[in-house]
């Protein structure tokens, strides 16, 4: 195994806490950052969610950028739905030793969109002229979306530890970014110095289902190094669900062995 740092990168509508089994699984490893402005408590951002106001995917990605540029080496990067997304935006800067995305949201260039992949963006996507407000959930929307391999009252349970509304940009600068030839979610498919991508969802994941982990697979796979996808049956959106145990330990086991074959 690598003793690599390992940044976490959560996802929309979460916060760090979110990653907190994968974080002690992974010890001293383990280092889950917020997105900018989001360091306080669920409860609180909830309260007052003033900070995810406007927030936009350049934003978060430059605040990751200085974070593992002062790091020591290059540290693993693994990212779970916009932070998996966020994650492909930094390896494709070069950062980062070996990177996976969970349920990731797609680069520009990934063409397929589901219906259920839509259904969950929607919320803000269906009002354009709220691209910097605030995006919340419903309980009810969020089971839909985030939680649908789970009993409604273990969604609840989840919903309220976690959650917190999303930021309404990111939607659009990600949703609409195969119209705009200068997306921010652009990245060089056949890069030469993109680190090694493990590309992972669950087959009942609403949001990138497996058709879009395996378009995004498509498009990454065209660079020289090491890219991967794999499916876990059963298994929805949300990285915490029972049997996490099992993703972590194979994430953390591909990308250290591919950190270090690329060292």
């Amino acid at each position: 195994m690598s003793s690599r740092t390992i940044v976490l990168i959560h996802g929309m509508w979460m916060t760090p806490l979110s990653w907190e089994h994968w974080a002690k699984r992974y010890s001293d490893q383990g280092h889950p950052p917020a997105w900018p402005g989001l360091e306080a408590e669920p409860d609180e951002l909830r309260r007052d969610p003033s900070p995810l106001r406007g927030l936009s995917i350049t934003d978060v990605v430059d605040h990751y950028d200085k974070i593992i540029r002062g790091l020591d080496q290059p540290p693993i990067i693994i990212g779970h739905s916009f932070g998996g997304l966020f994650t492909q935006l930094l390896i494709d800067r070069g950062l980062g030793a070996a990177a996976v995305a969970l349920g990731t949201g797609a680069p520009k260039g990934v063409l397929k969109l589901p219906y259920s992949t839509l259904r969950a963006g929607w919320p803000a996507l269906r009002n354009p002229l709220g691209r910097n407000k605030v995006t919340p959930l419903t309980q009810k929307q969020f089971h839909w979306c985030f939680t649908n391999s789970l009993t409604r009252e273990a969604s609840d349970a989840v919903y309220q530890r976690y959650y917190i509304p999303g930021s309404a940009r990111p939607f659009f600068q990600a949703g609409y970014a195969n119209f705009n030839p200068n997306a921010v979610t652009k990245v060089d498919y056949r890069s030469p110095e993109r680190p090694p991508l493990l590309l992972l969802t669950g087959e009942e994941d609403r949001i990138c289902p497996p058709s879009v982990n395996r378009s995004n697979w498509e498009k990454q796979h065209q660079a020289a190094t090491a890219t991967e996808h794999r499916e876990y049956p059963g298994r929805c959106h949300f990285p915490g669900q029972d049997g996490w145990e099992e993703v972590a330990d194979y994430a953390l086991a591909w990308t250290s062995e591919h950190a270090n074959g690329a060292a």
